[in-house]
């Protein structure tokens, strides 16, 4: 927030250095925000909690069994104390909805999130440790009033969906109906030469579950077929057995089917080699120039490729490597696979949020925590350092 750029501005003037910053003044100056608008607000409510009281009746986080931690912070309680969640999963720190430090906070993780709707924000404020009273009108009137969200969510017409398809809808492990797209291309250096270095196109295979909505990314060096076979097999062998491909009639895939020897739908090229024939793998094509039938995948390819193209835009003084590239879609599958699939709860008692991470980890984490400090300068030293500054700006923005 404004906040941190604050504290980690008079660090530099103080010690003409803020890389060994630790993160314990930004953490200092939020207690410190969020105690002073506690006490403005909620001065009868802590009052109440230090002297072992009942609450007003008529106090508005009454049904929030409010405790105070050991800086005095009011968090939410609730009936999980002994519980293993963290503790921004189980006490998130109250903060009230009128105030206009909760409209700062909403605008920081709107930003954060690129502009995405009221349910990705409302999820990356409750995975911060937040809890702000009233959020959803709050983050809907914020989004409503954002500029550049109204810019570039034209209202559309609009028309009666089809009923969705069975595999949507039972129950099945992760990827066990995938669909499949590929999309790109990007520029990374291959070789570097005393007068240059040559640069190549690399493209990505999406693949994603029917079912939980999990994605998985995997680089591709063409768009031919044996370059899909290698990333197929990568997936395989991460992911495990699949029952059922989708995808429309591409001909990297059409050409992986009949390599393969795959089992297809509405296919006549019978199949060649009897490679993955005893997985139990069947590949539906959809009907030519029916892109309307892939919206599955579609809709999280166009939420990645935003992502990437605006990243690698805003970056292209930067030279990529392939290293760089497939470690970068890895940090953007991460944090795609740690958005919300259901509504965020208004229960205290039911702090957790449900990702696609969550259904494939079993953990559960913030993914918005960023563990170092790097600066724009270490765009030109290490090509490690150069993923994390990506995937940190790309909350930043």
């Amino acid at each position: 927030m404004c906040l941190r750029r604050v504290v980690c501005n008079w660090a530099s003037r103080k010690k003409n250095d803020c890389k060994n910053n630790d993160g314990s003044e930004y953490r200092k100056a939020e207690m410190l925000i969020i105690q002073h608008v506690q006490s403005e607000v909620y001065q009868q409510e802590i009052s109440a909690v230090k002297g072992e009281r009942p609450l007003p009746k008529s106090s508005s986080i009454l049904r929030l069994n409010p405790v105070l931690d050991e800086e005095f912070i009011i968090r939410v309680g609730g009936r999980l104390q002994r519980s293993d969640f963290d503790l921004r999963e189980r006490n998130p720190i109250l903060v009230p909805g009128n105030h206009h430090i909760a409209k700062l906070l909403v605008l920081h993780f709107h930003k954060m999130t690129n502009h995405q709707g009221r349910h990705i924000t409302e999820g990356a404020i409750r995975s911060a440790g937040f809890w702000i009273t009233g959020a959803k009108r709050l983050v809907s009137s914020v989004i409503y009033k954002c500029v550049n969200c109204r810019r570039g969510h034209v209202k559309l017409l609009t028309q009666k969906m089809a009923d969705l398809p069975a595999i949507r809808l039972k129950p099945s492990p992760p990827f066990t109906y995938v669909g499949v797209d590929c999309f790109g291309p990007w520029s990374v250096t291959t070789r570097r030469t005393r007068g240059g270095s040559a640069d190549s196109k690399r493209w990505a295979a999406l693949f994603t579950c029917m079912c939980c909505r999990a994605v998985h990314i995997e680089v591709l060096e063409q768009t031919n077929t044996p370059s899909f076979i290698n990333a197929l097999r990568r997936f395989y062998a991460i992911r495990g057995n699949v029952k059922e491909f989708y995808s429309y009639r591409g001909t990297n895939f059409a050409g992986s089917v009949r390599e393969l020897g795959m089992h297809s739908v509405n296919v006549e090229d019978p199949p060649i080699h009897n490679l993955l024939i005893d997985k139990g793998t069947i590949w539906r094509f959809n009907t030519p120039h029916s892109s309307h039938m892939g919206g599955t995948w579609e809709r999280l390819i166009g939420t990645t490729r935003r992502i990437l193209d605006f990243m690698l835009q805003e970056n292209q003084h930067v030279k990529f490597t392939h290293e760089v590239l497939t470690t970068f879609l890895a940090e953007v599958m991460n944090i795609i696979n740690n958005r919300p699939i259901v509504p965020i709860s208004t229960d205290s008692e039911s702090p957790e949020v449900l990702t696609p991470n969550v259904l494939l980890t079993q953990k559960t984490g913030d993914v918005f925590e960023s563990h170092m400090d790097f600066d724009v300068r270490n765009m030109y030293t290490s090509q490690w350092k150069v993923v994390q500054i990506l995937a940190n700006r790309f909350w930043d923005q």
